[in-house]
C-alpha cells in the first residue's frame, strides 16, 4: 500500500521513499519512519539506560532530533549511521543531563581472572544487555561508546568532557565490573577456570 503526499505517493516499506516524504513534514511519512527504525532505535538507547523510561525518552528526543534535522541528511551516507550518532549523541546529553555527582566505584579490591571468549559467548545478548545497565552511567556510557560504538578513547574524552586516560581508566573499571556480574550470573565459570589453571601448572 502506498499512501499519498499532495500530489505524489511514498511507499511506508521503502526507507528512502519514506524519508523524501518526511522532508516535505509529511506526518503519515513521519510514522511510518519512527516505524521502521524503532527497533534499531530503541536497541541502542537501552544500551545507554538504565531502564526502559530513559530508554523512551532518549527515543522520542532523538526522532524529534531526526525530524529537525533532517534536511541536514546528505543521501549519499547511510541514513542508519546518521541516525545512529543522533542517537548517541542524544544519549550523552541524557547522561550530562541526569548525572549529579562522581559515579565511580571502588574496584581496587576486585580481582578478577580474565574471561575469554568462549564464556562471554555462553551468555544471551539479553543478558548482556541486563549486565551493561547495571554498570553505573559513567562506565555504562563509556562501555556502550568504545566496545559497542566503535569510538576511539580520544573521541569520547572529546564527547564526555574528561581527559583520555580518564575514558581508559573508566573502561578498565567498566570491564572488571562486567566480569564481576558475569561470575555471579554463572559460578561455574570459577570452577572453569580454577580446572584451566590446573591444567596449565600441570604441564
Amino acid at each position: 500500500m502506498k499512501f499519498f503526499r499532495g500530489k505524489e505517493e511514498f511507499d511506508p516499506n521503502e526507507p528512502e521513499s519514506v524519508i523524501a516524504a518526511c522532508k516535505s513534514n509529511n506526518a503519515s511519512a513521519q510514522r511510518a519512519l519512527v516505524k521502521l527504525f524503532f527497533g534499531y532505535v530503541k536497541s541502542i538507547a537501552l544500551r545507554y539506560s538504565s531502564d526502559n523510561d530513559l530508554a523512551d525518552e532518549i527515543l522520542n528526543e532523538s526522532f524529534l532530533k531526526v525530524f529537525n534535522n533532517l534536511h541536514k541528511y546528505d543521501e549519499k551516507q547511510a541514513f542508519k549511521g546518521w541516525l545512529r550518532t543522533i542517537v548517541v549523541n542524544t544519549a550523552i546529553d541524557a547522561y550530562r543531563k541526569n548525572k549529579q555527582s562522581p559515579d565511580y566505584e571502588n574496584l581496587e579490591d576486585v580481582q578478577l581472572p580474565d574471561l575469554n571468549g568462549d564464556a562471554i559467548s555462553s551468555i544471551s545478548a539479553e543478558e548482556i544487555l541486563t549486565l551493561v545497565q547495571q554498570l553505573s552511567p559513567v562506565y555504562r556510557i563509556v562501555f556502550s561508546l568504545y566496545v559497542i560504538d566503535g569510538y576511539s578513547h580520544k573521541e569520547i574524552a572529546e564527547k564526555l568532557g574528561i581527559k583520555e586516560g580518564t575514558s581508559k581508566s573508566n573502561l578498565q573499571d567498566a570491564r572488571k565490573r562486567l566480569q564481576s556480574m558475569i561470575l555471579k550470573l554463572n559460578p561455574n565459570l570459577y570452577s572453569a577456570y580454577e580446572l584451566k589453571t590446573l591444567h596449565k601448572n600441570e604441564d
